[in-house]
């Protein structure tokens, strides 16, 4: 299997998992969107709790490059290091989320 498609497992096997935890407040569900053809993964937090309606993107990774950017990680989880516990290159992981000038100093990619 290449690198790419190895990834891509990786990402929605992620997104898979953190999509059966349950939210806590409200009439929620959690729902997984992967759009392979442009490699955009996310999970979406929805639905109502009481009168206000809930839309929140929880998660969001991105492949460019050759390289997982985490744009967004609104959860407890490091899954910068769950990727690189599945296989996935610490280059290959951009921390989007992070501005640019500190990217570099962390354990991970840069763009």
């Amino acid at each position: 299997m290449d690198r790419l498609e190895h990834y891509r497992q990786c990402i929605q096997k992620l997104l898979k998992e953190k999509s059966k935890a349950k939210p806590i407040n409200g009439e929620l569900e959690v729902e997984t969107i992967f759009d392979k053809e442009c490699d955009r993964y996310l999970t979406l937090t929805l639905g109502w709790d009481g009168y206000r309606r809930i839309y929140n993107c929880t998660i969001h990774l991105d492949i460019k490059d050759g390289k997982i950017w985490i744009q967004r990680n609104q959860t407890e989880r490091k899954i910068a290091d769950e990727l690189v516990e599945m296989g996935v290159l610490r280059e290959d992981i951009v921390l989007g989320l992070q501005p640019p000038y500190i990217r570099e100093y962390t354990d991970f990619g840069v763009a």
